[in-house]
């Protein structure tokens, strides 16, 4: 019990590793909390530092919630795992690092989510990458993904990973709450600017 305790303790502190500002950084000298959005996210950091440096940001974000979440499996299956999931997602929001003031989750709920129940993450993610593509919001393809999480979680994986999913969607909506007052006030940047 003690051990799973320290990990979930451990896994709070990798989500809160903010992987964005320091590849910012050290890369280009950039502060993304103080630039562009002022998040320390992938998408942010691509928009400041190039879309590599923003591809490189989320596969770290990513990595920082499938690995701790790969590891609960084995120590005490799916709701643990679950469990460890929320703390990894939970930790990037809210990181202790940075006095709380994190990112939105969505990278590292992927990565999450891939080891709790890796159709659940292909089948969101490929959604809300088409969503993207679409309609040229990262926030549009974000909250689709969290909106789907709980469904293609409860049909893909056992229940018992549904209410942790649940709660992470619900903790992903609420930190676009932004983005979502600027797409209903048509107000929201796109992705890319358009050319001319």
């Amino acid at each position: 019990m003690l051990a799973k305790i320290l990990w979930l303790g451990l896994a709070y502190l990798a989500g809160s590793f903010p992987f964005g500002l320091f590849i910012a950084q050290a890369a280009r000298g950039i502060d993304p909390r103080t630039a562009g959005s002022g998040n320390i996210g992938a998408t942010n950091v691509a928009r400041l530092c190039g879309t590599k440096l923003g591809v490189l940001t989320l596969a770290c974000d990513a990595l920082k919630g499938f690995v701790p979440v790969a590891v609960a499996w084995k120590l005490g299956g799916g709701w643990y795992a679950s469990l460890t999931a929320l703390a990894c997602v939970g930790g990037h929001m809210f990181p202790v690092f940075l006095h709380y003031k994190g990112g939105k989750g969505v990278a590292t709920a992927i990565g999450a989510v891939l080891a709790l129940c890796p159709w659940a993450a292909v089948v969101s993610g490929l959604s809300c990458a088409a969503l993207i593509a679409a309609s040229g919001f990262v926030s549009v393809g974000s909250l689709f993904f969290a909106a789907s999480l709980p469904f293609t979680a409860a049909w893909f994986g056992p229940w018992s990973i549904v209410p942790f999913t649940t709660a992470i969607a619900a903790l992903i909506v609420w930190k676009h709450k932004d983005n979502i007052r600027r797409l209903l006030a048509r107000e929201e940047k796109p992705w890319r600017k358009k050319a001319g």
